[in-house]
């Protein structure tokens, strides 16, 4: 890798970190705001495009900071896995900024707390590039801190009840993952002498076998909280459907990611002997059950949504805990994936509250009538969620279940069974989804003569209940909001025509993941 390819490394975190110091200083002039947000945002999105290019071109690309080499500097790595994760963030988190100004824009007054919310989502999106980028265990744990920093503030924008609660169970749950995570790495620093991951993979090789899956186990769990795996996950549909829209997308969309991402490097870099394979494997199918029938016991589209995202991280476990190429391929194709589809399903439900006046299927009905345009736009990621052909879910699916009827074990064909319930029980949710809120007329639904009072920005205004014809501004879906839920749709199938290239790169990010060697000796500059 170039020199100048390497220079890039930094720049998808120097970018949105000196853009939220710009937007700050800038706090009195929303406009001038917007226009750096968005600058900074679109100038990340085709720095981390490039490195995809350079990193699937030339492989592994390394910057040691200050020029002190591993282990004892900091170094930043962009193999294929990292620069695939960086390419799909930016592109969500681009358009759930454009998504949540227009929702200011149109439905904003002058109580709301705009001033605050571009800087943070830029520390947020430096947060999670930090995470992606980081080389070793120390700086994985500062882009966590900073995820969880910037989370607390946008979830609790506005200050109501319900959010103040979401946020401060949020941030104790996270707060205890982090500790679990420092306790694991402080295991791992005794048992190797070092928190550079390249260089903790060829240590580890010494280490005992007990106190290796003992290390692995703690890291898992504190992972797992994040990634949201059951039985950890109870935590996620209470926190991210009182947030505003914009906010419950983005993080439903990478938040959950980020912790599948550490899981994914952790287990193929520093514990590939698969000590624990068959605990991933059945706490992935455990996930994909639980979350699924907890979504269909929700009238609440945002509460059934985020049951959904608890049920497929489950397909992601599946595919790590089976420790093969083919596998992992599926897993990080999901990955990317369900990061797009996820966030459009979350940001199409804010259209319908703003269309509609609720996300509730005791009032919601008559909206394929209402808004043929949002009928589309909501069923075209709904079947790609339930793997529908031939959508890009489809095509992760069949590889996951590829991948296990392959591995030919009693517990991978579990799996394999688990995953084609969970998919169609997935179709269920979305088609009573759609004939609840779509298809029968509003007059039919229970509450269909209520709606919130006004459409909710960033502060929560809709906890009061009036007539649904008395609502102002009702059945108007402002163009700003539309454009970006639609390029997400598009995106979504764009995965599906291009899914040969996108699998390609998978099956390459796998190899590399499965070749450890390649990784240490890129980091370390050779065998040590």
């Amino acid at each position: 890798m170039t020199l100048s390819a390497a220079a890039l490394i930094p720049l998808p975190v120097l970018i949105p970190l000196l853009a939220a110091a710009a937007t700050l200083i800038l706090g009195r002039r929303p406009r001038a705001q917007r226009y750096v947000t968005v600058t900074a945002l679109t100038a990340s999105l085709l720095v981390t495009g490039l490195l995809l290019y350079l990193a699937d071109r030339d492989g592994i690309a390394v910057l040691q900071i200050g020029g002190w080499e591993a282990p004892m500097g900091i170094s930043l790595v962009v193999d294929r896995l990292a620069a695939l994760m960086l390419v799909v963030s930016g592109i969500v988190l681009l358009a759930v900024m454009l998504f949540a100004v227009g929702q200011g824009i149109h439905d904003g007054n002058e109580q709301q707390p705009v001033s605050i919310f571009l800087p943070t989502y830029l520390a947020l999106t430096a947060g999670v590039n930090i995470a992606f980028l980081a080389g070793d265990l120390f700086n994985l744990f500062v882009g966590f801190e900073v995820l969880l920093a910037a989370s607390f503030v946008l979830l609790t924008l506005g200050a109501s009840a319900d959010r103040v609660r979401a946020g401060v169970s949020y941030v104790m749950v996270s707060m205890v993952s982090s500790l679990i995570f420092l306790v694991g790495m402080a295991f791992a620093y005794a048992a190797t002498g070092t928190l550079n991951l390249a260089h903790m993979a060829l240590r580890l090789d010494d280490v005992p076998s007990g106190t290796r899956a003992a290390i692995f186990g703690v890291l898992l769990v504190a992972f797992g909280i994040k990634a949201a795996v059951f039985p950890l996950s109870a935590w996620l549909p209470d926190s991210y459907p009182t947030a505003p829209a914009p906010v419950t997308a983005v993080f439903a969309g990478l938040l959950t990611k980020v912790g599948v991402y550490a899981i994914i490097r952790a287990h193929t870099l520093l514990f590939p002997g698969g000590e624990l394979d068959n605990v991933l494997l059945i706490a992935g199918l455990l996930t994909m059950l639980i979350g699924i029938l907890g979504a269909i016991a929700q009238n609440d589209i945002k509460r059934l949504l985020s049951f959904t995202l608890v049920s497929h991280i489950g397909y992601m476990i599946f595919g790590v805990g089976l420790s093969t190429e083919m596998g992992m391929t599926g897993a990080v194709y999901y990955v990317a994936h369900h990061i797009l589809v996820q966030t459009t399903l979350f940001l199409v439900v804010g259209l319908i509250e703003r269309q509609a006046g609720s996300a509730s299927l005791r009032r919601l009905g008559g909206l394929a009538l209402a808004s043929p345009l949002l009928a589309v736009l909501f069923l075209i990621p709904g079947l790609n969620l339930g793997g529908i052909p031939p959508f890009s879910g489809f095509i992760g699916k069949i590889a996951l279940l590829q991948a296990g009827a392959e591995d030919g074990s009693a517990l991978a064909w579990l799996l394999v069974a688990g995953g084609t319930v969970t998919s169609l029980l997935t179709l269920y949710v979305i088609a009573r989804v759609w004939s609840k809120a779509f298809w029968r007329a509003r007059a039919d639904a229970p509450e269909g003569d209520l709606a919130d009072v006004a459409p909710s920005a960033l502060i929560d205004e809709s906890s009061e209940d009036i007539a649904f014809d008395e609502r102002a501004d009702v059945g108007k879906m402002p163009l700003a909001m539309l454009v970006p839920t639609a390029g997400l749709v598009a995106v979504g199938l764009a995965l599906t025509v291009f899914a040969g290239p996108l699998l390609d790169i998978s099956e390459r990010a796998a190899a590399n993941l499965m070749d450890r060697s390649v990784y240490i000796e890129a980091v370390l500059g050779g065998p040590r």
